[in-house]
Formats: structure tokens, sequence, C-alpha cells
């Protein structure tokens, strides 16, 4: 990993963080909220659910899909596949 490839990467991770701690402290205040103004209706859950289905997509992004679905994952599966068409033509001159 190169060093412009580094910060971008330090990039994502930051932008990931700051999202799940604005998650966290916006979920509790709203709990807050909720149980001191209407403690017998509980609305703030649909923010927590959808908002935490938001935060599952991005971490799926940045911690799964950019460790294995890469660049270097898809160079290396060009590679393997151009080499396995070679080897099928090769196969077919002889």
């Amino acid at each position: 990993m190169n060093k412009e490839e580094a910060i971008k990467r330090v990039m994502e991770l930051k932008h990931f963080y700051k999202h799940l701690s604005s998650y966290i402290i916006t979920n509790i205040i709203l709990l807050i909220i909720n149980l001191v103004t209407s403690p017998k209706d509980l609305w703030f859950y649909w923010v927590t659910v959808f908002w935490g289905i938001a935060i599952i997509f991005h971490a799926y992004r940045v911690f799964i899909k950019e460790r294995f679905l890469n660049e270097e994952w898809e160079k290396r599966k060009i590679e393997e596949l151009t080499k396995e068409e070679r080897g099928k033509s090769d196969e077919r001159k002889e």
C-alpha cells in the first residue's frame, strides 16, 4: 500500500468512526428526550433502527468490501482469468 492509498484508507476509517460516534451520541440524546417527554410512547428506536442499518452498510463498505473486493483483488482476478484463457487457447493450438 502506497502513501496515497494509506491516506485514503485512514480517511475512510476516520469518516466511519465519526459516523458511528454521531450515531451513538444522537441516539442517546433522542432516548433521553423520548423518556422525558413521552415515556409511554417510545419513538426513538425508529431512528436507531434505520440509522443502524445505514451504519451496517457503511461498516460493510469500509471493513469488508474494501479489504476483499478492492483494486488489488481485481488485478489478481484479471490476471488469473487471463492466464486461464491463455492456457485454453494454447491447448487449442496443440
